[in-house]
């Protein structure tokens, strides 16, 4: 990821990271992340916080398969890098990352 993308990265993640805590949990999503629409919270299947910790577990996937660690639903700077990373690799225009990622995080609201 060149730094350009690497920068807007960690812009995401800042404006995540509610609490400064330097990881993402669910208690920096709760606000941010709405989950009762989701069909399984719909169908009463799963609660919102199952949701949200399924969703902060996707960013934490290939970092802990390829470093064999657990996940714990909090991403790590690291984590989120990693994420983009994958992602970048791609999407061949630099204009096209930038409007997903801001698209993605609400930069604009």
């Amino acid at each position: 990821m060149n730094p350009a993308r690497e920068k807007l990265v960690l812009q995401a993640f800042d404006k995540l990271d509610r609490d400064g805590s330097g990881v993402i949990d669910i208690n920096d999503l709760i606000g941010l992340y709405n989950g009762k629409f989701h069909p399984d919270v719909k169908a009463g299947k799963k609660t919102e916080e199952q949701v949200l910790n399924e969703w902060l577990n996707t960013f934490q996937t290939h970092h802990n398969t390829a470093n064999n660690v657990v996940a714990d639903n909090m991403v790590t700077k690291e984590e989120f890098i990693e994420y983009y990373n994958n992602i970048s690799a791609s999407i061949d225009r630099d204009d096209y990352f930038t409007a997903m990622i801001k698209s993605a995080w609400d930069f604009d609201g």
